[in-house]
């Protein structure tokens, strides 16, 4: 069991380990307005103005907000529709929004029906902020980062049981991709911040999203210091080029058992 002292000390070791860009996000699906934490900012109520979710995001992991988003809070139907805040609509399901970027009816229709989502009424709130000082203890972790943070991200869950992530990459609706599998299946996930990101809440193109499920962050924190430990941290990972370079020790192992060249001494 983490405990909010970890997950805490978890933010500030990925931002510096990574050299991330914005902070790692903590996320908590609410039951109910009294499970708000004190201090939490309430779009509607304290700022006089709606938001999208990727706007929420935003203000998080870039100022260091922390937003809890209730149903009269939001200004973008996906999210209301995909966390349950209210019944699916019938034309929703039969690819009337999806039409707008899949030609296909029949295909729009069934992409709208396969889309993952939360139980309607069940969660009808959330509460974003930086992990580094979240005052709860979040269900999934969300890190934006480049492709090469990424790569040492998916390289650090390799490392203690060979976990690897499958992702579906879908150009839209990234607050629900981001979201709702890793919070309904405990899976590791892998988004592309959509148009709606990038336009509104200012995603950077070369941005992707890592979500942890937070009962898994350990198994991603063990490969990151891992790796720090050994000298292998992101940090040290710099180009090189030339020929013959020095080998790991298995790599001169099959090099001689497959009667290749040996390195040079």
């Amino acid at each position: 069991m983490t405990s909010l002292t970890e997950f805490n000390k978890y933010g500030t070791d990925l931002e510096q380990m990574l050299r991330l860009k914005t902070y790692p996000l903590a996320i908590k699906l609410l039951k109910s307005e009294s499970e708000v934490p004190e201090g939490a900012i309430r779009p509607k109520r304290d700022l006089g103005e709606h938001l999208a979710v990727c706007q929420a995001f935003s203000l998080a992991r870039r100022q260091g907000m922390t937003l809890a988003m209730f149903l009269e809070d939001h200004w973008c139907f996906e999210p209301i529709i995909s966390y349950g805040l209210v019944e699916t609509p019938e034309d929703y399901l039969n690819g009337f929004t999806n039409s707008f970027f899949i030609a296909d009816k029949e295909a729009a229709a069934k992409h709208a029906q396969e889309m993952t989502r939360l139980p309607v009424g069940e969660y009808p709130g959330m509460v974003i902020g930086p992990l580094k000082n979240a005052g709860f203890e979040p269900d999934i972790v969300m890190i934006y980062c480049i492709p090469g943070q990424l790569r040492h991200l998916l390289l650090s869950l390799r490392h203690l049981n060979g976990t690897a992530v499958t992702s579906t990459l879908d150009p839209i609706g990234s607050c629900v991709h981001s979201v709702v599998p890793s919070f309904l299946s405990g899976v590791f996930q892998v988004t592309i911040p959509d148009p709606g990101d990038f336009e509104r809440a200012g995603a950077d193109e070369n941005e992707m999203v890592l979500t942890a499920p937070a009962d898994r962050l350990q198994e991603l924190m063990a490969g990151v210091y891992h790796f720090e430990e050994i000298g292998r941290g992101y940090r040290e990972y710099n180009l090189f080029m030339h020929g013959d370079f020095k080998q790991p020790p298995f790599y001169e192992e099959y090099f001689k058992k497959w009667g290749l060249d040996a390195p040079k001494k």
